[in-house]
């Protein structure tokens, strides 16, 4: 089998790698990580508007040639990226919805949008009637539970109807046809997106159906269910709420007192009372929630508006992080 890239007018080819030089010398290899930005215009991918137009069937006679309509087919089109011909591609059903490969890249990234997972290949096959994206699984990323190494997520889709829009979990790097084929037998996963479907909105069905999870969040989840076993007596809260907090002296101005009693007030009714302990009351994660509660909702703010922006602001977040550490298991 060839590779069956599609090659342009102007001599240049629908193909992008990231870093690695392609086996077959063609197409464009960047010295950097891919965006989805970057796959789409060194691949020639970017601006297709594939579409459906009305099929006219004509026949032949004595009389000359006569055209009919054709009901419930379409012939799907490109504009082509070069030439800016419009490319006949395939013949689909009334069904049929193109995606974009526009859409590709975005399907990817909402699929990885939190791993940090980065662009690596994209091509066109077959004059444009099939496409590739892929993407490096990187090491924050887990597929159903095995860490993610040297694993790729392809997004393979035709615009001739010949086959669905397809995710698909793999060790092979797509670079072709070939490998396309050999990455389709390898895969460790995959889940299929019909044309006539919304694909956007399946995309949690999608992450499920390929096993991928992040792994900070399976180590966030494990720390948490760690603390939620283990006991933190009161004593042993307060110490904590003094390492986040100087406690005062008598140096302290008035107001320095009096804030200081306030909140040590707020902090023991958040961990020994407050109906958000319920079911973790006395644990070491019922004293982390209390700390994040009192920073997030009950520190005193200027205005509402001053509270949002202080509970993702540097400070509170390095507050929590320290807290977080102090009651780790």
């Amino acid at each position: 089998m060839a590779h069956a890239l599609e090659q342009f007018s102007d001599g240049s080819t629908g193909f992008v790698s990231a870093r690695e030089d392609a086996w077959h010398k063609l197409g464009t290899v960047t010295p950097d990580a891919l965006t989805a930005e970057d796959a789409l215009s060194a691949a020639r991918l970017g601006g297709w508007n594939v579409r459906k137009l009305s099929l006219t069937a004509r026949e032949l006679s004595d009389d000359g040639v006569t055209s009919y309509e054709v009901d419930r087919f379409y012939a799907t089109a490109r504009t082509n990226p070069v030439s800016g011909a419009t490319d006949i591609l395939g013949v689909v059903g009334e069904t049929y919805h193109p995606i974009q490969n526009e859409a590709n890249c975005e399907l990817l990234n909402a699929l990885v949008d939190e791993s940090g997972a980065h662009f690596e290949t994209a091509g066109s096959l077959y004059s444009g009637r099939q496409v590739f994206v892929t993407m490096k699984l990187p090491e924050t990323m887990m597929l159903a539970g095995s860490d993610a190494h040297e694993l790729y997520i392809a997004a393979l889709n035709s615009h001739d109807g010949s086959t669905a829009f397809r995710f698909m979990v793999t060790p092979v790097r797509i670079v072709c046809a070939n490998t396309q084929a050999l990455a389709i037998s390898q895969a460790k996963s995959s889940f299929s997106i019909r044309h006539t479907e919304t694909a956007k909105g399946r995309i949690a069905e999608a992450r499920r159906a390929l096993g991928l999870t992040w792994k900070y969040l399976e180590e966030f989840q494990a720390q948490a269910e760690r603390m939620m076993a283990a006991p933190l007596e009161f004593k042993d809260f307060r110490k904590v709420v003094d390492e986040l907090w100087r406690p005062v002296n008598g140096a302290d101005s008035a107001r320095t007192i009096g804030n200081s009693v306030r909140r040590d007030a707020a902090l023991d009714v958040l961990f020994k009372d407050a109906a958000t302990q319920k079911g973790i009351r006395g644990t070491r994660w019922a004293g982390l929630q209390a700390i994040g509660e009192y920073i997030d909702h009950y520190a005193p703010a200027k205005d509402a508006y001053a509270r949002a922006v202080r509970t993702v602001s540097g400070d509170s977040m390095r507050m929590k992080e320290q807290a977080a550490r102090l009651l780790a298991v």
